[in-house]
C-alpha cells in the first residue's frame, strides 16, 4: 500500500476519472464494488465528484467531456510539473491536445491530449489536489498501461514528452514493456496481439486493487456489470477486466490488505 501527499513525479499515472451519463448510478456501482466513499461535488464542479477509500482521495467520477453519445469511460491522467510545456510537447511530438491547459478553481491545472494514435489522456498539474492519495491497495490504482498497434511509435511519443525508459518484457506473441521514471516502472505499454478484436481502440486502462479478485468480479456483475476476461492468474496477482453498469471498462487485480 501507498498513501501520498505531495505531487507525484513527472510522467506518473496520477489520477484516474470516470465520465458517464449518470453520476450518481456510477457512484453507487463503484461504493458497491470498492467500499468508496463519494461524497456529492461542490456545484462549482459541474456535479464532479471525488471518491475516496480510508479517507484517501482515489478517483474521480463525473460527467463526459464529449458528445452524449461518446462511450463512458475511465482516463487516465500523467503527472506533469507544467501542463503548459507538457501540452506544448505533446503536439511537437505529434499528438493533439483536445482542451485546456486550464486551471481548475484553485486544485491544479490539467489538459486532454491524444497520442497520434488517438489514445486519449490526461495532463494534471496537482496544486491543492495531487491526485490519487493511495495506491496499490484494495480500492484503490494500481496499475496504468496504454496498448495500441503501433508499439514503437507509440513508446517514441511518450518518451519524447515525459521522458520514459523501457525495460521490455516481449516474448513470443506478447509485446510489453513498462514505463520507467528514475529508474522503477510506473507503468505498462504494450501491442495489442494478433488475436485482438479488430476493433480494441488504442487506449489506456486503468488497474484497481482486490483484495479477492472473483469476488469483486462477481460484486459487479450482480450490479450490472460484465466480464470482459474471466478472472486467472498472473506473475503480479489475479487478474480480471469488466465493464460497469455503464460500459466503461477497467481492470482488477489482486493486491495484499484488507478490503
Amino acid at each position: 500500500m501507498v498513501t501520498r501527499d505531495t505531487n507525484w513525479p513527472e510522467g506518473t499515472p496520477c489520477w484516474v476519472d470516470l465520465g458517464v451519463s449518470d453520476i450518481p448510478k456510477a457512484i453507487a456501482f463503484y461504493s458497491g464494488l470498492f467500499g468508496w466513499d463519494v461524497p456529492p461535488g461542490p456545484p462549482e464542479a459541474g456535479g464532479y465528484s471525488v471518491a475516496a477509500k480510508d479517507g484517501h482521495d482515489t478517483a474521480g467520477i463525473g460527467p463526459k467531456m464529449g458528445p452524449s453519445e461518446a462511450p463512458s469511460m475511465w482516463t487516465t491522467y500523467l503527472a506533469s510539473d507544467d501542463a503548459d510545456g507538457c501540452a506544448a510537447k505533446v503536439t511537437r511530438a505529434g499528438g493533439s491536445v483536445l482542451m485546456g491547459p486550464m486551471d481548475v478553481m484553485d486544485i491544479g491545472r490539467m489538459a486532454i491530449a491524444t497520442d497520434p494514435a488517438g489514445a486519449v489522456f490526461g495532463i494534471w498539474q496537482g496544486r491543492a489536489h495531487i491526485g490519487i492519495r493511495l495506491a496499490n491497495a484494495p480500492g484503490g490504482l494500481t496499475w496504468s498501461e496504454h496498448f495500441s498497434r503501433d508499439f514503437e511509435n507509440a513508446k517514441k511519443f511518450y518518451a519524447a514528452v515525459f521522458g520514459y525508459a523501457f525495460d521490455d518484457m516481449s516474448s513470443d506473441g506478447f509485446t510489453y514493456a513498462t514505463l520507467n521514471l528514475g529508474g522503477r516502472p510506473v507503468g505498462g505499454i504494450g501491442a495489442y496481439p494478433p488475436g485482438a478484436p479488430a476493433g480494441a481502440p488504442p487506449a489506456w486502462s486503468a488497474y484497481f486493487g482486490t483484495a479477492d479478485t472473483d469476488s469483486a468480479v462477481a460484486t459487479a456483475l450482480k450490479a450490472g456489470g460484465k466480464v470482459l476476461r474471466e478472472p486467472a492468474d498472473s506473475p503480479y496477482g489475479r487478474v480480471a477486466s469488466v465493464s460497469d453498469d455503464q460500459g466503461a471498462v477497467f481492470s482488477l487485480i489482486s493486491v495484499a490488505g484488507e478490503s
